[in-house]
């Protein structure tokens, strides 16, 4: 006859529970303010102002409304990443992965964003003033309403992209790709088109006051 086995008492049993509940965290994944720094984690809200995040995989991070002012980003892998109204003011995002991301409504004001590949992300009223976006891709990408005055476009691409009603009065897009670009209803007051590439772009309606190399027969 088999014997019976008494069962765990109660304390025991969550006991045993919790353990295991946390049996799978990786040590080696930093956590900063409460901001499990890996694929996918909900860090929105988060303060990460001023931390070193470079080439880390974040692909996927919930990140909305998170303080990332003067935060290092260089090389980090942020596809598909939830960066809405989150505010990046002075972060240093050099080739930052930003495919897909949703940055609506985020502020990169006087960020360094050289080289950053924004392919299709969502960009929708973001903040880009005075922003470094060298050599920027923002290809096939969703900008309308978003700001870039005084920013450096200097050889940015914005082939296919949607960029109804931008504000790029004193923007410099020297050598920049505009081809096939959406941008009707838009300011490029005072903006420099030097050697810009402008095939097939929608120009309707757009402010060119000052600009140089706009264009005006358009």
């Amino acid at each position: 006859m088999l014997a019976l086995i008494p069962a765990l008492p109660l304390q025991a049993q969550a006991q045993a529970v919790t353990e295991t509940d946390t049996d799978y965290i990786d040590e080696d994944v930093p956590v900063i303010n409460g901001c499990v720094l890996q694929p996918a984690s909900d860090c929105a809200g988060a303060d990460l102002s001023g931390q070193d995040l470079s080439n880390m995989d974040l692909e996927g991070i919930n990140l909305s409304g998170a303080n990332l002012d003067r935060a290092v980003l260089n090389h980090t892998r942020l596809k598909d990443a939830n960066l809405e109204k989150a505010s990046l003011q002075h972060a240093e995002m050099l080739r930052a992965d930003l495919r897909y991301a949703n940055l609506r409504m985020a502020d990169f004001s006087h960020a360094n964003m050289t080289a950053i590949d924004a392919y299709m992300a969502f960009s929708q009223v973001a903040r880009y003033d005075n922003a470094n976006l060298t050599a920027a891709n923002f290809d096939f990408a969703r900008v309308s309403k978003a700001s870039f005055r005084h920013a450096n476009l200097q050889a940015a691409s914005f082939e296919m992209s949607w960029a109804v009603k931008t504000d790029m009065r004193d923007a410099n897009l020297t050598g920049a790709n505009l081809q096939e670009a959406k941008l009707s209803s838009s300011n490029f007051g005072n903006a420099d088109m030097t050697a810009t590439r402008k095939h097939f772009a929608n120009f309707l309606d757009i402010n060119m006051k000052d600009c140089t190399g706009c264009p005006v027969d358009w």
